[in-house]
Order: C-alpha cells, then structure tokens, then sequence
C-alpha cells in the first residue's frame, strides 16, 4: 500500500507540473488521499500536533542525495509560509540541517578529512544520539542548541550554538535522515527530493568550492570514491520511505505548492481543534492566495 501511495503522489506532481491542463484531477486531491491513507495525517493525529498550549510541532523531514536542493526545497517552504523575516523567537516554522550533527573527529580522521579522504556520507558521520535527542526535546517543546558546523577545519565551532525555539512546523534536511529507524519514525511526514545525479554533481562542485574551501580535484576524486558510492548504499534506499517524492527539487514549484498548502491546512486545522494559535498562518495564507 505504501509504496502505491508513494508512486501516486510523485506521478502526479509530475504530470501536473508538465501538462497540467492535462491533469484530470488536481493533484492535491491525490495527495491529500494519499496522506489520509496513513493514520500519522488522520483527524485525531492532529489533535497531538503543534499549538501553544503543547509547543508540539509537526515533524517533517526532507532527504535526498548531495546538493539536491533539500535547503533551497526547505527555504521555499518557508518563504511561502511568510516565516523567512520573523524573529527566531516567534519563528512557526523552522528548519535544522542533519549538517549541524557531524560528529567530532579523532585525530586520525581530520587527517583523512583534510586529505578528501573521510567519508561525510557514511551514516557514521553523524552524531545520531544527539540528532535523536534534539528531535525529542523539540516534540517536547524545550528550547534547543544546535552545535554549528565548519565544514573548512572539518569540527564544530567552539561555544557557538544556533538557539531554536518552539514552533508549530520543523523541517529537518539531510542526506540520511530516513536511514536510523528511530530517527524516521519521529517524522509525522517524510519528503524525498529526487534530482538527477549530474545536477546533484555540478552543485556538489560549486558549493565546496566555494564555500567549503575545497579544490576540483578533491571534489571530484571525493565525489566518484565516496560520494557516490555512499548515496548508492545508503541515501537512495531510504527513497521508499518517503510520503512524498518531489522530482527536480526546488524546481517543482507545483510540488512545492502542495506541500505548503498542507502544512497550512495542518496548522489551522489543529488551531481550530485546540481553540488557539494559527493566526499568522492563516493570514500568510490569506495574503498569497
């Protein structure tokens, strides 16, 4: 049944978004059936969600191969919800990257590391009790550091946190976030961003080399030694525990669309249960239809 569900939603993002005065039925229409067919996006599910009164948000997380565009997928959410100009502190939606949870090196490995030789796409990169952790407190409404990750000394910046504070939406990013079992099971919704993989490439090139310090030829050495392989083994066969699979990323501006439609409809919905909160989502809405 799951894996009907996933084929259906993905076919008919992408169908819309390529003939939609073709498309029979909006694709909403499939995607909401889609998400009703999980008990996570029933009506009493919601009751559990966000709000003021519980500080619980809804849990999505975003995956998909290197420079896929699960950030820019993740900040065209947000700008879309209104939220990319609200203080931190009265932040809705929020999103933290699986990036942020390198674990730290021994002295061995930042040889490697300095080398190109360490592999960041290994899920024993990732500090994964600590992901777990925060993922929990942040269900559980508590404030939450985040370490801060300098990807040029390959280590975590010393006393310096990003603070996130409660909210009713939290996206989490990342290369692996569906492979740990109890880590996947905390998402109440699971997106896959599915971009080809020479796209995926020359992105991969440009950001480390420009952000990350790195040279063409480390990257490219990294990318057909480590890279690659890494995303063969563990970041693709993760695809099938999405709810959704957006094809060409941030691109699909209709997939996209879809996406926060729902959240918002998620968000008001329980503020109507709960009798509280969802204003501002409600006049964001508002404001761009």
């Amino acid at each position: 049944m799951a894996s009907i569900r996933h084929a259906v939603v993905s076919l008919s993002l992408e169908t819309w978004s390529k003939n939609p005065h073709k498309f029979l039925f909006p694709p909403r229409t499939l995607l909401m059936s889609a998400m009703a067919a999980d008990r996570r996006f029933s009506y009493n599910g919601l009751k559990n969600f966000n709000g003021y009164g519980t500080k619980t948000p809804f849990l999505i997380g975003v995956a998909g191969g290197t420079a896929s565009g699960k950030s820019t997928v993740c900040s065209r959410i947000m700008e879309k919800l209104g939220q990319d100009e609200i203080d931190h502190r009265q932040r809705q939606v929020v999103c933290i990257s699986q990036d942020s949870f390198y674990r730290e090196l021994n002295p061995a490995e930042s040889i490697k590391a300095s080398k190109g030789l360490f592999n960041f796409d290994h899920p024993d990169a990732f500090d994964n009790p600590l992901i777990l952790k925060t993922l929990q407190d942040i269900l559980d409404g508590r404030v939450c550091k985040i370490p801060v990750y300098d990807f040029k000394t390959n280590s975590r910046k010393l006393d310096e946190f990003v603070t996130i504070y409660p909210a009713d939406v939290l996206l989490f990013e990342g290369i692996l976030v569906f492979y740990f079992p109890e880590i996947r099971e905390v998402f109440h919704m699971k997106l896959f961003v599915d971009t080809d993989a020479d796209t995926r490439l020359s992105r991969r090139v440009l950001r480390d080399i420009r952000e990350r310090g790195r040279d063409l030829e480390q990257v490219l050495a990294q990318y057909t030694t480590l890279v690659k392989p890494a995303f063969e083994e563990f970041c693709l066969p993760t695809k099938k525990f999405a709810d959704v699979i957006i094809p060409r990323g941030a691109d699909n501006t209709v997939a996209i669309g879809l996406i926060v439609q729902h959240i918002r409809d998620i968000v008001i919905c329980n503020a109507n249960l709960t009798g509280s909160r969802g204003s501002y989502l409600q006049s964001a809405a508002m404001m761009s239809s």
